[in-house]
């Protein structure tokens, strides 16, 4: 009895020694080999007078489609190893979304704009204290801990040769059709994952300090809003579809033009159809139609779609700063007119994240995702943890989602372009906007000025992924399906020969 009481004795003496061996293991490997080369810095430091305090942060990356992260923000040496100066290898790829660092009143630099300022509290480095807590962080990661007030490197979502891509698309947009202002938004719409977003004009962080107008920093996709035109008119029609207010087989009595509440309200034409079905108000893009629609629905469905589902009118939660609510005061009111009005995209103006937020339901089976730009965080323990952003929320039926994905599909294979864009064996589902512009200054809408919206997804019944394309006063065409159709066919076939897309039809 005695020898069996020695014996364990000594093995729980030797399994505290081997614990206690581990912790010190881990330890000196945290500091020596994950932190060894700042610490060096920080001795080099104490014997160098330096003009401004030492920048420490983490580092930015985009994901690869094969999970290889590249560098797209990090701290680079300048003439001595005391003086840090933050680094973008990209130049101005995803210039307005990563943001960078700046001097602040007080000396002490911050990120100013985009993910660098949406994440500053994990990005910065707080002094000695932030190496403390190796153990509680790497615990706390384990078993799923929130990521704010941790240390360390930001692994987003953008897969860098989509965004190359995309602003290449943007770029040459431009080129063709001078808008004052363009961007585009490529998402995983199952998800929310962001895998391209971007603004033309852009600049090069490395060279912000050289920008005249600093508005060039603001990020119009998630801090300005606009109206965004006829690819509102599929939300108007799902929503009719969903509440069982039309069906896909139901008909109208199109006049080219009606008067709700002494407005005139008339097709892009003026030209009455007659009797027609739902499909044709998705591809002739017929605002009687989306009016008739709305008014059927009346106000209060209406407005349970639009504004407590879609949830127009309420920040997406997308992780960048300064995010706006869209102006959606119009669908308060009693009457029917603005109902009318904002089912086919004027009178109430949104982000274009919002927009994408709400447009990615139709394909994904009708539920509500969270827009996001960062996947994981990188602790600086050398714990990965991904964050959650949720399963989203059923907004449609699944029926809807589908209904309404084989009315825009429809749209691709027979009308929009005339038929141009119609892939053989792959399915696309899209639609495209054109919306007059707002007066500021003597209300009403300028007569010569537009905004062209495109969205679609694809494949249609099970998208992989849905854009969205918007420019702000392009000239030379009047419509969108002139300015968008070939740039969204064209990134279109490169997501589906990037990713290897297995066709659907």
């Amino acid at each position: 009895m005695l020898n069996a009481r020695f014996i364990t004795r000594i093995r729980v003496v030797t399994a505290l020694c081997l614990l206690t061996a581990a912790v010190i293991i881990g330890k000196l490997y945290f500091l020596q080999v994950i932190h060894g080369d700042e610490y060096a810095r920080r001795a080099d430091a104490q014997s160098v007078e330096l003009k401004n305090p030492l920048l420490n942060r983490g580092t930015i990356y985009f994901s690869a489609k094969d999970g290889t992260l590249i560098t797209a923000a990090t701290l680079r040496e300048l003439g001595t190893s005391t003086e840090h100066q933050r680094y973008y290898p990209g130049g101005s790829l995803a210039a307005q979304t990563i943001g960078f660092v700046a001097y602040n009143n007080d000396d002490e630099q911050k990120g100013r704009y985009g993910l660098e300022r949406y994440y500053e509290q994990t990005l910065a480095r707080g002094g000695e204290d932030s190496y403390a807590n190796f153990f509680v962080e790497l615990f706390s990661g384990f078993a799923g801990a929130p990521a704010d007030g941790g240390e360390g490197d930001i692994i987003t979502t953008i897969e860098p040769s989509v965004q190359s891509e995309l602003e290449r698309t943007l770029s040459a947009y431009g080129a063709l059709w001078h808008p004052a202002l363009s961007g585009g938004i490529v998402m995983d719409p199952s998800n929310g994952e962001i895998v391209a977003i971007a603004v033309r004009p852009a600049f090069d962080l490395n060279r912000f300090n050289e920008q005249e107008n600093p508005g060039i920093f603001k990020n119009p996709q998630n801090e300005s809003v606009y109206e965004m035109g006829s690819i509102m008119k599929p939300l108007t029609i799902a929503a009719g579809l969903d509440s069982g207010t039309i069906t896909e087989a139901s008909t109208y009595n199109d006049t080219g033009c009606i008067t709700l509440e002494q407005k005139k309200i008339c097709n892009f034409d003026a030209k009455a159809r007659g009797i027609i079905p739902m499909q044709e108000i998705l591809s002739q893009s017929l605002n009687v139609g989306s009016a008739y629609v709305a008014t059927k629905m009346g106000p209060a469905v209406f407005r349970e779609y639009f504004l407590n589902r879609y949830k127009l009118g309420t920040e997406s939660g997308i992780d960048l700063p300064g995010e706006i609510r869209g102006l959606v005061q119009n669908l308060q009111s009693p009457r029917q007119v603005e109902y009318a009005t904002a089912a086919f995209g004027q009178g109430i103006a949104i982000t274009p994240v919002e927009t994408v937020r709400a447009l990615a339901s139709l394909g994904n089976g009708g539920v509500l995702v969270t827009p996001h730009l960062v996947r994981a965080v990188k602790y600086d323990s050398g714990v990965t943890r991904t964050l959650s952003w949720g399963d989203g929320e059923q907004i449609l039926k699944p029926e809807t989602s589908t209904a309404i994905s084989r009315m825009l599909t429809k749209v691709v294979d027979t009308t929009l372009a005339d038929g141009k864009l119609k892939m053989e064996h792959y399915s696309m589902a899209a639609k495209t906007g054109t919306a007059q512009i707002a007066n500021p200054a003597g209300g009403g809408y300028y007569a010569d000025r537009y905004l062209h919206s495109f969205f679609g997804y694809f494949p249609s019944f099970a998208p992989r992924f849905v854009i969205f394309l918007f420019a702000v006063e392009p000239t030379g065409a009047s419509f969108s399906s002139q300015t968008w159709a070939m740039p969204f066919s064209g990134l279109v076939k490169f997501l589906i020969n990037y990713y290897n897309i297995p066709p659907d039809r």
